[in-house]
């Protein structure tokens, strides 16, 4: 359908004719329109990822920046910081380490952020109980109060993971008061759900004063 469109403009380029002319008067309004809105609206978000270590944060950066995906990634050690544009909207994302030495500095991060990522191994059953109390520990942060969540349920290519549901219920999200929680299985391995992943960051992204 798109090509079709490209073609009956450039038709109507070509041709002559007093009706042949507005249409090319709409194409070039269309266009002036959409230049316009991107140059003088663009977006911009800043969000935190956290989550237990080898949960795959610096893998979700890494997939939603390049499209790459490595399996020997080094532990972020503190915390790490990435831009990335996506059409007209600009995301900053906090890359924060996911050991326990460094779990007292998240609250910190999350403070007057669009949104919260939470990613959790879904494949990783035993440490589910541990990712679900500091979950729930941190959003108890008055500063925190109201910012959306978003919860990713990660290595969904490996047999053992999680079905959606099932991780719901064992991180509780329906606890979850006062804020928007939304939650998807993805695999950054093999890029699944990640476009889901970046529709829903740009739909909550701010328009630049």
């Amino acid at each position: 359908m798109g090509g079709g469109e490209v073609d009956g403009s450039h038709g109507s380029v070509g041709a002559r004719g007093d009706g042949d002319g507005d249409g090319f008067g709409v194409w070039a309004r269309g266009w002036w329109w959409t230049w316009w809105w991107c140059f003088f609206f663009k977006q911009e978000m800043e969000l935190s990822l956290i989550g237990l270590q080898n949960a795959g944060k610096t893998s979700l950066v890494n997939v939603i920046a390049t499209g790459g995906y490595s399996e020997d990634m080094i532990p972020t050690v503190g915390f790490n910081m990435r831009k990335v544009t996506k059409g007209n909207v600009t995301i900053k994302m906090w890359d924060l380490g996911g050991q326990p030495r460094f779990r007292s500095m998240w609250e910190r991060y999350c403070r007057a952020v669009s949104a919260i990522v939470y990613v959790v191994d879904a494949a990783d059953q035993d440490n589910l109980p541990v990712a679900r109390s500091e979950l729930h520990d941190l959003l108890s942060k008055p500063s925190l109060s109201g910012i959306p969540l978003l919860v990713l349920g990660n290595k969904i290519d490996k047999p053992e993971a999680l079905t959606k549901q099932a991780l719901t219920d064992e991180m509780d999200l329906n606890g979850i008061p006062d804020r928007e929680v939304c939650c998807f299985m993805i695999s950054c391995k093999n890029s699944s759900n990640i476009d889901t992943v970046i529709d829903w960051l740009v739909k909550h992204s701010k328009v630049k004063n």
